[in-house]
């Protein structure tokens, strides 16, 4: 699931933030204020943090300067896909499932794993095939209605106009 910043301020045409800009734009203006004598209070109070966040913030520029208060790219294992990958995945998927030589033109997270494997070559597990399609692809939970193929809705319609009210107990 993608995040989405809240919305403007209505007639703004300031552009909206993400929660990671928002808080290095604090941090910067904290620097502002760190470079001309403000208390750390009164720099909480504008920024609307907390006082120790800003002492911290004050530890970090004393010794590091204003870059080591800057945002740092995330850590952590990078992705196995990259973005090119990632939008033949897309283009593969886009084409639906029977295209690909299944039954229905259903896609399940087994059958998102054999196209990604055929596409580019890298094996992902169930959990890595979600977050792709949620995070990296945009893509949500879609569950089929359940529904017999024998359904007969104007038998269905006749049925609760006619039958429902003469057996129904009650006003």
């Amino acid at each position: 699931m993608a995040y989405q910043p809240s919305p403007s301020v209505a007639g703004s045409s300031l552009p909206l933030l993400s929660r990671p800009q928002l808080a290095e734009a604090r941090r910067v203006r904290a620097v502002e204020l760190f470079e001309r004598g403000v208390s750390n209070a009164v720099i909480a109070r504008a920024v609307g943090v907390c006082a120790e966040s800003v002492r911290r913030w004050r530890r970090v520029w004393e010794q590091d300067g204003a870059s080591g208060l800057r945002r740092r790219a995330a850590t952590g294992r990078p992705p196995k896909l990259d973005d090119s990958q990632v939008e033949m995945v897309r283009a593969a998927l886009e084409k639906g499932a029977r295209a690909h030589g299944f039954e229905a033109d259903l896609w399940t997270l087994e059958r998102v794993g054999v196209v990604v494997t055929r596409a580019t070559g890298v094996v992902l597990s169930r959990a890595s095939v979600w977050r792709l399609l949620t995070g990296r692809l945009g893509w949500s939970l879609q569950r089929p209605e359940r529904r017999a193929v024998e359904r007969d809705e104007s038998e269905i319609a006749r049925w609760i106009a006619h039958e429902w009210p003469r057996i129904k107990k009650g006003p």
